[in-house]
């Protein structure tokens, strides 16, 4: 077992812009692995392209630089083929939630151990600052100087009309909170999505550190029921914590005959057996 959480790194010194929000969320990933006990040659960081891109560059174990939009492909094959490790998936709002959009419900249906973080800044951060899929309407920038028109991605209630089992949202200017949604994140069986507020301060000089200080509702528990899902978003427009958890059943358990609740250890024995 890890117990410097130096081994989590690799020497590369990142090169995101000073304050990006990118930083915290490398650290998060990093703290949350060596507190859970798991080490970096257990784990695999899976990322996209643009800045968020780099963060597996940055990571002490194994890391896998994909074609933009193709970090869940990559990660459910890792999670398939070798359920002795840790898979987590990261990538921008641009990378996720734009070309890879499909990818990702199609990875909640399917339901395989792969923790998904995405760091959500509203831009398109690597060139140079366009509107993405969550730019809010109205935010104007060099491809939308009259105000965007279009109705941004909803991630988490896209995530849970398709099914997720574990939804989460947190924010870089917190990070022991942050810390605490990816552990929950990855100890969780099956696909568990992990939206980030990871502000762009470059380019994005409208949703900010203060911003979402002055903004952000802290969600203490898992909404109860579908109804409290739905009421939580339509509420608060940034709560942020475990906002919904459910077991359900994983890839290939229905075939294996196991029970939902049944640990991940017991699957990933399962898909060993199997896959022998």
């Amino acid at each position: 077992m890890a117990t410097d959480l130096k081994l989590y790194e690799n020497g590369n010194r990142p090169t995101w812009c000073p304050g990006c929000g990118d930083y915290a969320v490398l650290k998060a990933i990093q703290r949350a692995l060596h507190e859970l006990g798991i080490p970096p040659e257990q784990a695999v960081l899976v990322s996209g392209i643009g800045c968020s891109g780099k963060i597996s560059h940055y990571f002490g174990g194994y890391g896998i630089h994909t074609t933009h939009g193709r970090a869940l492909p990559v990660a459910q094959g890792i999670a398939a083929s070798r359920p002795d490790v840790t898979v987590i998936a990261a990538g921008g709002d641009g990378d996720g939630y734009g070309i890879g959009v499909g990818h990702l419900v199609h990875a909640v249906r399917r339901n395989l151990p792969v923790t998904y973080i995405v760091m959500d800044n509203g831009v398109y951060g690597n060139t140079k600052g366009q509107t993405s899929p969550t730019s809010p309407v109205g935010y104007r920038s060099s491809t939308s100087p009259h105000g965007n028109a279009d109705e941004p991605i909803h991630p988490l209630r896209l995530a849970w009309s398709a099914g997720a089992g574990f939804i989460a949202q947190g924010f870089s200017g917190d990070i022991r909170h942050l810390v605490n949604l990816i552990r929950e994140a990855i100890t969780h069986p099956g696909f568990a999505l992990v939206n980030v507020f990871s502000p762009c301060v470059v380019f994005n000089k409208v949703n900010g550190y203060e911003f979402y200080r002055q903004s952000v509702f802290y969600q203490e528990t898992p909404a109860e029921s579908d109804e409290a899902f739905v009421r939580l978003l339509a509420h608060h427009p940034f709560p942020i914590g475990v906002l919904w958890q459910r077991n359900r059943p994983v890839a290939a358990r229905v075939e294996a005959g196991l029970a939902d609740t049944r640990p991940a250890a017991d699957l990933r024995a399962w898909l060993r057996r199997t896959l022998a």
